[in-house]
């Protein structure tokens, strides 16, 4: 325990002189020493290459980590070795890398509107005069939202069952509750969410018009 300690204070040391902010230095020492205790304590110079890939694959399948955690996961590794130990790390070429959550999403929505489909409540109302050309479109997964509602609703005007997106109240109110939980005292709001995503729509190669139009993603 005290050459784990000993490890860990080097790493501090380390973090500090290079000003990183104090969440970063939880983030990474906690990721060292989960990394130290998965491998039986032994120290991370006898295991720099397979060592790191055994780790980082255990969290995306057993575990089923996020991709943002994983590679948070990574970049301590590589702070480890290459900034602390001084230890050259090969080519790790034999990770399972996680998921996206945006496919992890995309595969829940598949599951929820075959699931609508079988008991006659799927479809959304699809944008423009598109039913009109393709009557069956509504019931397609590509025109389906990325963020449907959890429950259907009849249409007010043709009286049919349809699955529309999450309300902007409840995605407010569970932004207000992070803030909470987080114990946030700056004023926070939804408002960066639409500027974010506008600009992800411009990097993917989507052009202005579409990004000031778009609202809410659908699966297609």
């Amino acid at each position: 325990m005290a050459a784990k300690r000993r490890l860990l204070d080097q790493v501090r040391n380390c973090i500090r002189l290079k000003h990183f902010s104090y969440r970063t230095e939880q983030a990474y020492v906690g990721w060292i020493r989960r990394f130290v205790l998965f491998h039986g304590k032994r120290h991370p110079c006898t295991m720099a290459g397979a060592g790191i890939e055994c780790f980082l694959t255990d969290l995306a399948v057993k575990r089923t980590v996020a991709a943002a955690t994983q590679n948070q996961a990574l970049a301590a590794l590589l702070f480890l070795y290459q900034e602390v130990l001084a230890v050259p790390v090969p080519r790790l070429d034999n990770i399972v890398r996680a998921r996206r959550p945006l496919r992890i999403q995309i595969a829940q929505v598949r599951e929820r509107h075959e699931f609508a489909l079988k008991n006659g409540h799927a479809g959304v109302d699809p944008p423009y005069a598109l039913s009109k050309k393709y009557p069956r479109a509504h019931l397609e997964l590509g025109w389906q939202y990325v963020f449907p509602a959890n429950k259907p609703s009849r249409d007010p005007g043709s009286g049919a069952w349809r699955r529309h997106h999450l309300h902007e109240a409840s995605i407010q109110r569970r932004v207000k509750q992070a803030i909470r939980s987080a114990d946030i005292q700056k004023p926070a709001s939804c408002h960066p969410f639409r500027p974010c995503f506008a600009t992800h729509l411009l990097e993917s190669g989507y052009d202005i018009r579409t990004a000031q139009e778009s609202r809410w993603p659908r699966c297609n």
